[in-house]
This record gives structure tokens, sequence and C-alpha cells, in this order.
């Protein structure tokens, strides 16, 4: 009998590479998901006549997704890159579709918000006879930017999870439900320390919706990865970040039930739910590059559904080997 043999890689070096990027990813995908909830908001203050939710979530999500936007090229390198993605479509890429949605996405909130600035400064912006069409289109271009808004908040987490690092692929499946939960902690956070309190009925409300969806979504995805791939959620920096994270949502999230239509309370509130999302952004982005570093969280896992698939009597395949 041939013993089972023991799995270690090259000098203990990882067995994948590690993703090459840097903070600069991690800031756009908390800038996403700023942008995609503000949209959500901008829309709801647009259909229940919230005129200064309306106009301080729409501001909100095209700094964001520009600063996003930003990231992203700084990160890419060039900014002719950005456009060559656009050259394509191809729906099995998450990074091709993810690129579509950012451009549809970035027009409608770019018009609503050129609409509120004319606005603003009192119709002195420089548009001559577009103006009209502007006011006209306006409120179309708030619900383009809206219907584009989930997919934006959510492509991201398809994007690491179609990876081969360890810990992101691990969490495919309930990844998109933390970053969609993620957007509203922060787009509602956002409202609430930007808009008066007489107006933030919606953003409270998405607040505390962003609360039970981020804390339910991670315990749901931790508990059914595997365990060895979920340890970097749990240790070093990204731990930290995450254990940070969900305690300020909890808190932040109290804030808003308890006293949200108090200024300060709500100010502080949305600032905690602010860090909060962006923590969950961090920690995520962190505990993947570990476990890439790491053979451990590639190997072990891997081991355990060889495992799993024996144990349930799969064998003679392309992964399982008869014994």
């Amino acid at each position: 009998m041939v013993p089972e043999p023991e799995f270690s890689s090259y000098y203990g070096r990882p067995v994948v590479k590690p993703a090459p990027w840097g903070d600069d990813v991690a800031i756009y995908l908390f800038l996403g998901g700023v942008a995609a909830g503000s949209a959500l908001l901008g829309l709801g203050g647009q259909l229940t006549g919230r005129p200064i939710l309306r106009r301080n979530a729409r501001l909100g999500a095209l700094a964001a997704v520009s600063g996003g936007a930003v990231a992203l090229v700084k990160d890419l390198g060039r900014p002719e890159r950005f456009l060559h993605m656009l050259r394509t479509f191809k729906v099995t890429s998450p990074m091709s579709v993810g690129s579509w949605i950012l451009s549809a996405f970035s027009a409608g909130a770019g018009v609503s918000a050129v609409a509120e600035i004319d606005r603003l400064s009192g119709d002195r912006l420089p548009l001559g006879p577009l103006r009209k069409v502007l006011n006209a289109v306006e409120g179309a271009a708030g619900i383009e930017a809206a219907v584009f808004a989930g997919p934006l908040a959510a492509y991201t987490a398809v994007l690491l999870g179609d990876t081969a690092t360890p810990t992101w692929n691990a969490a495919h499946e309930e990844l998109p439900f933390v970053f969609v939960s993620s957007a509203c902690l922060a787009s509602a956070g956002l409202a609430m320390v930007t808009t008066p309190v007489r107006e933030t009925g919606p953003a409270r409300k998405l607040a505390v919706l962003g609360v039970v969806g981020d804390v339910a979504a991670m315990k749901i995805m931790e508990r059914r990865m595997d365990p060895v791939a979920a340890e970097p959620l749990h240790q070093g920096k990204a731990g930290a970040m995450l254990k940070w994270s969900e305690r300020l949502a909890v808190a932040g999230g109290l804030g808003t039930l308890l006293g949200g239509r108090n200024r300060v309370v709500a100010a502080a509130s949305g600032l905690a739910l602010l860090a909060a999302s962006a923590l969950t952004r961090f920690g995520v982005f962190e505990a993947g590059l570990a476990s890439a570093r790491d053979p451990r969280y590639t190997i072990e896992p891997q081991k355990n559904r060889l495992a799993a698939r024996r144990a349930a009597g799969v064998t003679g395949d392309a992964i399982t080997t008869g014994s």
C-alpha cells in the first residue's frame, strides 16, 4: 500500500500568486458601495419629496464614484487601460461586466448630480440650451443610476470570489450579500451625517436593514466557509478590522434606532456606520491577501474537500480517485 502523500509547497512559498492589488483597490471597493447606496437614497428622496436628501445623496454618489474611479485608474497605472476594458463585453468576466456597470452608473449619477449643482449655483453653470435638456432627463438619470446601484455594490464581491485567492474564493456565495449590506451602511451613514433629520427617514431605515444584513451575512458566510479558509478573517490585521467593523455597525444601528431623530446622535451614528463599512471592505480585502501568502490556506481546504468527496463515495473522477 502506498501511504497518503503529505502536500506542501516548494520551500513554503505561496501556491497561488497573491493579487497584485494595493490599498487603491480597497478604497475603490468602499467608495463603490457608498456611491451605489447613495444613488438608491437619491431615488428615494426623488420619489418621496425630500429635496435635501435627494440632493445630498446625488452629490454623494457622484463624489464617491469619482473618487473610486480615480483609485481604480491609479491602481491600473494608466487611464487608457480602463478604456481598453470597454472595447469588449464578456459576460463570463466579472471585470468586464463590472467596467460596463461602473460606466452606466456613472452616467446616470453624473447627470443627476450636475442638475443639483446647477440648482445650487442658481442656474449659473454655462449650460445654455442644454439646461432644458438636463432638467428634462435628470429624473430618468436618477432612476438609471439606482437601477445599476445593486450591481455596482455586488460585482466587486463577485470579482474577488472569482479569483483563486483562498479566502475570497471560499466566501464567493455569501460575499455579495456582505458587500451589498455594507453599501447600505455606508450610504445611510453618509446621509445621516449630511442631511437634516427631518428628511433622513429612508436613510435610517436603510441603516437598520444594512446592520442586520451585514452582521447576519458575515456570520452565515463564516459558518459556511471551510474553517481553515475562514481563519484569516479572524487573525491579524484583517481580524482586528472585521471585529471593529461589527462593533461599530451594531453601535451605529442602535444609535439610529434609539436616537436617530437627534441631529448629534444621528451624525455620530452615521460616522460609525461609515467606518464599519470601510473596515468591512478593508478587512475582507486584507484577509484574502493574507490567505494567498500562506500555502496552508490553499492546500488544507483542498485536502478537506477531497476527504469529503471520498466520504460521500465520489470516486474515479478528475478530482477523486478510489482507494
